[in-house]
C-alpha cells in the first residue's frame, strides 16, 4: 500500500463565531483545531508519482462548537489541491460533506471522534475516501487515502500558527 507523507508548516487566520459561548467550545471535539495551519506535504498519484506540496489549512467553529469548517488548500510544482469541508458532530459521530474543488471530487462524509482526533469516510457518485486527523497540541498530521481517482493520497503535517 502506497503512504503519501506530507509536512506543513504554513499559517491561515482563523476567526472563531462570536456567538458560540466559551463553555460550548471546551466541551467541542472540535476545540484544538480553530486558526491558521501551515507545512509541507507529499501527494500521491494514481500512477505512482509523488510530489512535495506546501500547504495550509483552516478551521472555523459553528453551532455553539458542534460543527466545523475546514478548507485545505496545496500546491505543488504541477498543480493545486483544495478540500472544503463542513462536519457536524453529535455523540461522537461525524457527517457533512466533503469536496475537492480542483479535482472536481465530492461527497458525504461520515465519521467518528477518536481519541486522538477524527476518522472519517467519504462516499459520492464520483469518490471514495478515507481521511484520517491526528491532533496532538499545536501539531496536526492528516491522511486522506484516495479509492477511485487520479490521486492517490495526500499526507500533511501542519503546525498551527
Amino acid at each position: 500500500m502506497n503512504r503519501i507523507f506530507l509536512i506543513s508548516y504554513a499559517l491561515l487566520a482563523i476567526w472563531l463565531t462570536p456567538s458560540v459561548p466559551a463553555n460550548a467550545q471546551e466541551d467541542s471535539p472540535f476545540k484544538a483545531l480553530p486558526g491558521r495551519w501551515v507545512g509541507d506535504g507529499r501527494v500521491g498519484f494514481k500512477e505512482g508519482k509523488t510530489e512535495t506540496v506546501k500547504c495550509r489549512a483552516t478551521y472555523f467553529l459553528s453551532d455553539g462548537g458542534q460543527g466545523l469548517r475546514q478548507t485545505i488548500r496545496c500546491a505543488s510544482a504541477s498543480g493545486k489541491i483544495e478540500v472544503k469541508s463542513q462536519v457536524a458532530n453529535k455523540d461522537g459521530k461525524l457527517t457533512g460533506t466533503w469536496n475537492e474543488m480542483i479535482y472536481n471530487l465530492g461527497g458525504e462524509l461520515a465519521g467518528e471522534v477518536t481519541p486522538r482526533g477524527f476518522r472519517i469516510s467519504v462516499k459520492g457518485s464520483d469518490l471514495a475516501a478515507n481521511m484520517d486527523v491526528i491532533v496532538m497540541k499545536d501539531r496536526q498530521m492528516v491522511e486522506i487515502q484516495f479509492f477511485n481517482s487520479s490521486l492517490r493520497g495526500l499526507t500533511l503535517l501542519l503546525q498551527k500558527g
